[in-house]
């Protein structure tokens, strides 16, 4: 194959990488236009040298090929920096679509690498057509995640004005430990709040530090 060919295979390949990286950077995740972009680029570059790199090295004696063990060392590898997108905090994880999302943009370059062209191409259709269609079936599932550190006597009502919020509340977790200036038990309330109204969110806070025994709130 002509090296002309596998330069059209690259620039294809992050084409269809920067698809998906845009639709990720339209909703503000971790790992954008550019990170999909080198990513599917370098997949599909590594796909050639592995398909076309060894050509050389055919027929020689004592050697033998097998052009799947790079590509799938590919796989593997965008593991580690799909990893890098996803944010563990208080036992909430974010970033997983988006981590996904990088490795399936390294099989679309391995894909067009290959001279795959329609299911390099499928595939990005279905992702970027799916991610957006999921986006817009959750869009009322926006949520914020909550923090109150308050002292153990206010764990009652704070959990009562949760409990008896309009909006939906989720993922109420509760957690003690030790102020390392006083050694005293402080307890951290953790949630989630699914909303998109900020004046509820507002009322909420309100409320939770109108008890005496809530030294802070906290909502992002």
């Amino acid at each position: 194959m002509g090296e002309w060919e596998m330069l059209l295979r690259l620039v294809l390949s992050g084409v269809l990488g920067a698809l998906i990286g845009f639709e990720r950077r339209s909703h503000s995740k971790q790992a954008g236009l550019r990170t999909h972009f080198v990513v599917a680029v370098g997949s599909a570059l590594i796909m050639l040298v592995s398909k076309y790199g060894f050509w050389d090295l055919v027929g020689m004696n004592s050697v033998s090929l097998d052009p799947s063990r790079v590509a799938a060392q590919v796989v593997s590898g965008v593991g580690f920096l799909g990893a890098g997108t996803i944010i563990v905090e208080h036992q909430f994880v974010r970033g997983l679509t988006t981590a996904a999302g990088l490795w399936a943009t390294a099989g679309i370059g391995i894909a067009i690498g290959a001279g795959m062209y329609i299911p390099g191409v499928g595939a990005t259709v279905l992702i970027v057509i799916g991610l957006e269609i999921f986006n817009k079936l959750q869009k009322n599932e926006v949520y914020s995640i909550g923090r109150a550190n308050l002292s153990e006597e206010g764990i009652n009502s704070a959990l009562d004005i949760l409990k008896n919020s309009k909006m939906k509340i989720s993922n109420i977790q509760v957690n003690r430990h030790h102020n390392k200036s006083n050694k005293d038990l402080e307890v951290r309330i953790t949630f989630k709040v699914y909303t998109r109204n900020q004046n509820e969110i507002k009322d909420m806070m309100v409320n939770l530090l109108k008890i005496p025994y809530v030294r802070d709130v906290n909502i992002e």
